[in-house]
């Protein structure tokens, strides 16, 4: 629990997708703050006891559910929502899969995998990935947004312009979010915790984790604001630049297939040097390593690079 915060809305109040016909669970005003309890994005299918038998009878229809909506008065279409994130209450656990048919390289990796994950929540200190990787953990949501305008149930899974799935591991405690309100009081959700993730999530999934999330509110008027942006109070690397990076490379003139092959170059020096199956080392790329795009000018082809931190093996 937050003893300081003005709200609390508990994780059996949450919803499968975006719809403004949703009744609000509470109504907030700017300034007050809310402690959000958020299931991880399975929606309680997946335990710290499953396995990858396990993963074959996931339901898709339950996954990615986010606590809320609530109403923040005031707030109207044109407005601003600006979101403070206070503070994460970390589970101590999480689990990261390849779902077949999801991911980046969905059509190299066609079977089903499964790592679960146990942290330490109060230090949050790395944690162990197969018996040689130390990740480092940042907690932060990765589905965090507003109803649209547009009725009718919208899926939770893709991002949109109000927010929703957007999956950047920046939105950590001390980042200040900024959001457009389409409808009425906004109708603020959040879920999809996450311990750690790569830019990029390859795989489709980071440490997926259950906790609990404070945030605080407020608003600005009539100044209409196009897509999500957002502040952060510091150094976003986490310390993984201590010991450098190994960086593969994809070029060619499509950011889709470079991001695809600099991907895959990865997957086999960390095969071939760290001796993970591929699969494993699919899975430790979307946890803790980022894809960018190192040049998109020099016609017509693009660079895309893929980024894996020395420090997860040292």
């Amino acid at each position: 629990m937050c003893n300081n915060c003005d709200h609390t809305i508990h994780g059996r109040h949450h919803h499968y997708g975006w719809d403004h016909s949703i009744p609000p669970i509470a109504t907030v005003a700017p300034g007050e703050s809310v402690f959000f309890e958020c299931l991880d994005s399975s929606g309680g299918q997946l335990s710290a006891e499953s396995t990858v038998e396990d993963l074959p009878a996931l339901s898709f229809d339950k996954v990615n559910p986010v606590t809320g909506p609530i109403y923040i008065d005031g707030a109207e279409p044109g407005d601003v929502l600006k979101i403070q994130i206070e503070a994460f209450t970390p589970s101590g656990w999480g689990w990261t899969a390849n779902i077949p048919g999801f991911g980046l390289l969905a059509d190299q990796f066609e079977d089903p995998a499964l790592n679960v994950w146990s942290y330490d929540p109060e230090s949050t200190a790395p944690s162990l990935y197969c018996g040689i990787a130390q990740v480092p953990l940042k907690p932060f949501a990765g589905t965090i947004g507003l109803a649209p305008a547009e009725p009718g149930l919208h899926s939770v899974v893709p991002p949109r312009r109000m927010g929703g799935n957007l999956d950047i591991r920046d939105l950590a405690a001390g980042t200040t979010l900024y959001l457009p309100v389409e409808v009425a009081g906004a109708l603020f959700s959040v879920g999809d915790t996450h311990a750690a993730q790569g830019d990029g999530e390859v795989c489709g999934t980071a440490i997926e984790s259950p906790m609990n999330v404070a945030l605080s509110f407020d608003l600005i008027k009539d100044q209409p604001l196009k897509f999500p942006r957002f502040t952060t109070p510091g150094p976003v690397t986490r310390h993984l630049d201590a010991k450098g990076y190994e960086v593969t490379t994809g070029v060619g003139p499509d950011l889709m297939t470079g991001a695809r092959d600099a991907l895959s170059a990865m997957i086999d020096l960390i095969c071939a040097t760290w001796k993970l199956s591929p699969v494993e080392a699919y899975m430790l790329c979307s946890v803790c390593g980022d894809l960018r795009i190192s040049e998109i000018v020099d016609m017509p082809n693009w660079v895309v690079s893929f980024y894996l931190p020395r420090a997860v093996f040292e």
